[in-house]
């Protein structure tokens, strides 16, 4: 698995964040996401594909 974001498309809602913690961060200064894991381990897999979904932006998104 391989997780993508737009950084342009993201609104900061923290969604991800809330869902896959381990995967994702917000920045400080605005609440833009940031990716701490581009292919995050199996077990954090379902997470980050959760989080993908709940993104109203639709600023993630998971290759397998």
């Amino acid at each position: 698995m391989k997780v993508r974001i737009d950084v342009d498309a993201c609104v900061g809602a923290g969604q991800c964040v809330l869902a896959a913690p381990d995967v994702f961060d917000q920045r400080d200064e605005d609440g833009m996401v940031v990716l701490l894991l581009e292919t995050p381990p199996p077990a954090l897999e379902a997470a980050a594909e959760h989080a993908a979904l709940l993104c109203p932006a639709l600023a993630i998104a998971v290759d397998r």
